[in-house]
């Protein structure tokens, strides 16, 4: 919720900044959408394509997010004089809005779409590292599986053509020894002559 409340809107924009696995952020975005806290909207000409917002029940956490910032700054271990991950102003009254500041009786219920924001340098270049390497990771898990591909492709295709040859040979073996064991039982038979040869006898 915070990344969509910073106009984060993309999947993989969103992974980049938290971190989280495609499978996990997948799981969370649905359930968020599920109990009516975000919603998608698609972009682009591909149907799989989406951006998330928070809808109006969802920005009505954003007094809580609001919130969880304020004790951050106070119990976060950071100077006095720090300056904040993001500054904001309220725009209704151009006031800063530090670790104080509460929200006024009238301006309830509250949204970030009433702030006015803007992210230091630090936490900027912090946030653009996080994005550069994540990039840079799927480029090259996207690599490497084109690399790989066509090797291990050939790899499972000897492997299974080994594996088939072997069971046939073992069923060719397996075959001619229950022949050759048949045979022996019937001649040890009691009782029981061998047939005569149907070949002409040379002349």
């Amino acid at each position: 919720m915070r990344e969509i409340g910073m106009e984060v809107r993309r999947f993989e924009d969103i992974q980049a900044q938290t971190g989280m696995s495609s499978n996990l952020l997948a799981m969370r975005l649905k359930r968020l959408e599920e109990d009516g806290l975000i919603e998608r909207r698609q972009y682009g000409e591909r149907s799989d394509r989406f951006e998330y917002y928070a809808s109006e029940k969802g920005k009505e956490l954003d007094a809580v997010l609001l919130a969880i910032r304020a004790w951050g700054q106070r119990w976060g271990g950071f100077e006095e004089d720090a300056e904040p991950s993001v500054n904001m102003v309220y725009k209704q009254t151009g006031e800063t809005m530090d670790v104080r500041w509460q929200v006024p009786r009238k301006g309830f219920p509250f949204s970030f779409d009433d702030v006015e924001c803007s992210i230091s340098e630090a936490f900027l270049a912090e946030r653009e590292a996080r994005a550069t390497a994540f990039k840079a990771a799927r480029r090259k898990s996207a690599a490497k599986a084109v690399t790989s591909s066509p090797s291990e492709s050939k790899k499972k295709a000897t492997t299974s053509a080994k594996a088939a040859k072997s069971a046939k040979s073992i069923q060719a073996t397996k075959t001619a020894k229950s022949v050759k064991a048949a045979r022996a039982v019937k001649a040890a038979e009691p009782g029981k002559a061998a047939k005569p040869s149907k070949r002409k006898a040379a002349r």
